[in-house]
């Protein structure tokens, strides 16, 4: 048998592969050789598989990632640098691509699948398996590790001695914060979006374990707070295997949510495009404690509406410091749905205290489908809204790029709670204006709209309600803004009422 040798470089590493856990799950930076180790578990859990009646110890392994350029160029290599085609056995380059190791008495087949093609999904779900694999973890869904989990303890079968381990193991840099790795492992609460249903198929189970590495370097802070740099991580793991300056070489000219993602280890996401909001700073912005209501301060809410309709929650004081609390996202959802948890959220959240809401100015407009606007909706469940002063983009995000910029007594006046994850992920390039595919640096005028684009665009109409966007609305002279009333009636006159904010446990009706 050809030699291998091979020692894990960092008490995480070790833990992983101590464990018999039926799934484990290990989270690292680039470099930090978690890759590696899952290699490497393949071939000692097939050493370990006890000898059939011939003598001969058989597995059968699925290494799973998510797309096949992928899985071979990235995959498949690490896995040929230690089990090269030469020393080891035959490799299948076809589909499935297929590395079967008959050495000894190790009788050991290695299926490498991608997940872009439907006949591989299809393959997947028939396969007889040992263990599974998936390389990449985050970017693969919940439905297929499920999936994974049915497969395995299936080879050897029990008439030729069952399999003396078999299970399911990930390796993955640091995914989003609503990815289901993340809420599994603990590291963040249940996204509110998420249904009863899902969020119990999200309560990690006692043979299932998770395994966070060490960042490959640690941030360089001004006592204010202030990221001046990057130094080496004392903890970092695998530095042994690595070549002098690995992560000082590879963060040169990277953003730093590429770097929070790929060598700090951080939770986010690596957005392509210019950000809507370049004065956003996570360290400044985003509340170190979580953030609670003001009795005696109304709740503004902002509301975007539409089919992924969405709600984001703040307050403002005498000052003008912002503090945004809550967001509710929602997928797929229609306007009374919506108003009903909506009016949930606030009787939960924010009991007793008053209440303004703010709109889309186009939910004015009536739906297709009914004769209903979605004010009219609101209304009908007991909520309350105007539409906010405008509709205009560029007053819009420059309301909230102003409270962004700008300082009371000393500290930002503009606070993000961090459970609202949606905003603070659009804040950190989710929300962006898309790069025009011409030769330069170009971008589209207004912002890319996705999954980050409906709750931002909420909290701008909080904010230009509440008066941030006065000025930029009206100007800065003296003159009020005029209201039009759109069903005014000669024949129907009534006094002009002061609207004030309201309290949804006064509401009658």
């Amino acid at each position: 048998m050809p030699e291998l040798s091979y020692k894990p470089d960092g008490s995480t590493l070790k833990n992983f592969l101590k464990s018999d856990h039926f799934f484990r799950g290990i989270r690292g930076p680039v470099g930090s050789g978690k890759s590696v180790a899952c290699c490497i578990e393949i071939f000692r859990r097939a050493l370990q598989q006890q000898k059939n009646q011939n003598g001969v110890r058989k597995s059968r392994w699925a290494v799973i990632r998510n797309t096949n350029p992928q899985l071979k160029t990235t995959t498949i290599k690490t896995w040929l640098d230690w089990f090269p085609e030469q020393e080891w056995g035959h490799f299948r380059w076809s589909v499935p691509y297929t590395h079967y190791i008959k050495k000894g008495d190790i009788d050991c087949e290695v299926i490498f699948l991608a997940l872009d093609r439907p006949e591989d999904i299809k393959k997947l779900l028939s396969l007889e398996l040992t263990g599974v694999w998936v390389n990449e973890a985050r970017e693969v869904p919940k439905s297929i590790i499920d999936a994974c989990t049915m497969r395995v303890g299936r080879f050897p079968s029990m008439r030729d001695g069952g399999a003396s381990w078999y299970g399911v193991f990930c390796d993955t840099n640091a995914p989003e914060e609503d990815h289901w790795w993340p809420i599994m492992a603990g590291d963040v609460p249940v996204p509110d979006h998420i249904s009863r249903e899902e969020a119990l198929m999200l309560v990690k189970p006692d043979n299932w374990s998770f395994y966070t590495q060490p960042s490959g370097m640690d941030e360089k802070r001004e006592k204010d707070g202030t990221l001046t740099g990057y130094t080496d991580s004392k903890n970092a793991e695998n530095k042994n295997n690595l070549t002098p300056k690995y992560y000082n070489n590879i963060i040169k000219g990277k953003t730093k949510g590429w770097i929070d993602v790929y060598v700090l280890n951080k939770l986010g996401s690596i957005e392509e495009g210019k950000p809507v909001y370049p004065s956003f700073k996570q360290e400044v912005h985003i509340a170190k404690e979580n953030l609670m209501p003001i009795n005696h301060l109304p709740i503004y809410v902002g509301i975007d509406f539409g089919l992924t309709p969405a709600a984001v929650f703040g307050q403002k004081n005498v000052l003008g410091k912002w503090h945004i609390l809550h967001e509710l996202v929602c997928f797929d959802m229609g306007a009374v749905r919506f108003a009903e948890l909506l009016k949930s959220d606030i009787t939960r959240l924010f009991r007793g205290i008053d209440v303004e809401i703010y709109g889309d100015p186009a939910g004015d407009f009536r739906a297709q489908t009914d004769e209903k606007t979605p004010f009219q909706i609101l209304r009908n469940s007991g909520l309350r809204a105007s539409p906010a002063p405008s509709n205009d983009i560029s007053l819009r995000i420059e309301s909230v790029e102003n409270a962004l910029n700008r300082m009371v007594d000393g500290q930002a006046a503009f606070l993000l709670d961090n459970r609202c994850l949606n905003l603070k992920k659009g804040f950190n390039g989710g929300y962006h204006y898309r790069r025009i595919q011409t030769s330069g640096d170009r971008y589209d005028e207004k912002p890319f709209k996705n999954r980050y684009s409906h709750v931002h665009d909420a909290l701008q109409y909080m904010m230009m309600g509440a008066g941030e966007g006065r000025a930029l609305t009206y100007g800065k002279g003296n003159a009020k803004p005029t209201v039009v009333n759109t069903k005014w009636n000669i024949f129907d006159q009534q006094k002009p009422r002061k609207r004030k904010s309201w309290n949804i446990f006064n509401i009658n009706g």
